[in-house]
């Protein structure tokens, strides 16, 4: 296992995380501001009012996988369960066998080819339904697409995997916004890329590791075991984003809990036999008596995720409450704890910039872990 001592080093060196870094991961997750505007660009440019001219769909359909899904999830919590238009995510290749000309499928891939991008494109337009993709420039769903007339939203060739979330996402944002389902202020591109702008600014590799909340975090996770609690469903979605990122990029896994629904499940394994042990720390004890990775609770919080989100479960009725209770669960355990992105003033943001924010420190930290652990060279160099 890395040190702490050598992982800092690392993370302060340029050139060393620049020689680990042979994707560029840590300059793509930087531009992602950049990103933001450029993507609403061409969403704009594609024309996305060949869809929406017929006013509300029955639903929307989204066919995506890995950080497309992420984004369909991001949408579907944003609209909640008072949306007039149902949002459903499948992986593909098949569309639903309900999917009908009153729906609205989209095929959101960053690649746009491959059978589970073009078979839901091709099927969408045999059944009539309209059809939206995204994926990269001249790509096959492209030809799919514009053989059914539909828009196309066309990505760029240099986006790397992995950090094209908000490619993915910033379209389906703008449809929901022409459909009458967000409103503008609720979706604005420009805020989420000014919220990603500062974020990079703030945990970008020149800030030394004492002042970088990303290398903070990454620092923290070197030799923990990760547990994620997410305040309601949006938080939720992030969750997954942050999971997906640890394991992928650091080979770290993080069980994620979403509150309130799981709030039973999340306490339990703060108070289980992976937990430390009750009561005080014994700060002055032997860190090479500690065997293997310790509990590290991190928190997603979402001050409007509302009262009563998830199951229905009786007590705690509130994200907010099962969150504090996750939270009196670690502190009587002796777990750590990481809020995500809690530095500053969060409460400045809105709903979906805050979000960005606190997307864009979870990948920073999932890329510095990485680079700390030389995973990226080993797999891709």
């Amino acid at each position: 296992m890395t040190s702490p001592e050598l992982a800092e080093e690392v993370l302060d060196d340029l050139e060393l995380m620049r020689a680990r870094d042979p994707r560029g991961l840590l300059p793509a997750v930087a531009g992602t501001g950049a990103q933001v505007r450029e993507t609403a660009r061409l969403t704009e440019e594609a024309g996305l009012a060949r869809v929406t001219e017929g006013g509300r769909p029955r639903g929307l359909i989204i066919v995506a996988r890995r950080e497309g899904a992420v984004a369909a999830s991001v949408l579907r919590a944003l609209l909640g369960p008072s949306s007039p238009v149902t949002v459903d995510v499948v992986p593909g290749p098949a569309l639903p066998v309900w999917a009908g000309p009153t729906d609205i499928a989209v095929v959101a891939t960053r690649t746009g080819a491959g059978r589970y991008a073009l078979t839901p494109a091709y099927d969408a337009a045999r059944r009539g339904v309209s059809l939206l993709g995204i994926g990269a420039e001249d790509a096959p769903l492209q030809a799919a697409c514009s053989t059914a007339r539909a828009p196309y939203v066309a990505l760029p060739r240099s986006r790397v995997r992995h950090t094209t979330l908000w490619s993915l996402l910033t379209p389906l944002l703008r449809l929901a916004v022409d459909l009458g389902l967000l409103a503008e202020s609720a979706a604005d591109p420009e805020a989420v890329a000014a919220a990603l702008d500062e974020t990079a600014s703030e945990c970008g590799p020149a800030q030394e590791s004492f002042v970088n909340p990303a290398k903070t975090l990454a620092l923290e996770l070197l030799d923990a075991m990760p547990v994620i609690a997410a305040e309601g469903s949006l938080a939720g979605a992030a969750a997954t984003r942050v999971a997906d990122q640890l394991a992928t990029l650091a080979g770290l896994p993080a069980p994620t809990f979403r509150l309130p629904d799981q709030r039973v499940a999340a306490c339990a394994v703060l108070g289980g036999p992976l937990a430390g042990s009750d009561g005080e720390d014994d700060f002055f004890r032997d860190r090479a008596d500690d065997s293997g990775r310790r509990l590290r609770l991190i928190t997603i919080r979402d001050p409007d995720a509302g009262g009563v989100d998830g199951a229905g479960e009786r007590e705690p009725r509130s994200a907010a409450e099962a969150m504090d209770e996750t939270l009196r669960t670690a502190a009587a355990h002796n777990v750590p704890v990481s809020a995500l992105a809690e530095y500053g003033d969060p409460e400045r943001f809105a709903r979906l910039p805050r979000l960005a924010r606190q997307l864009a420190v979870a990948d920073f930290s999932a890329v510095y872990l990485a680079l700390a652990l030389d995973s990226e060279r080993a797999h891709h160099g």
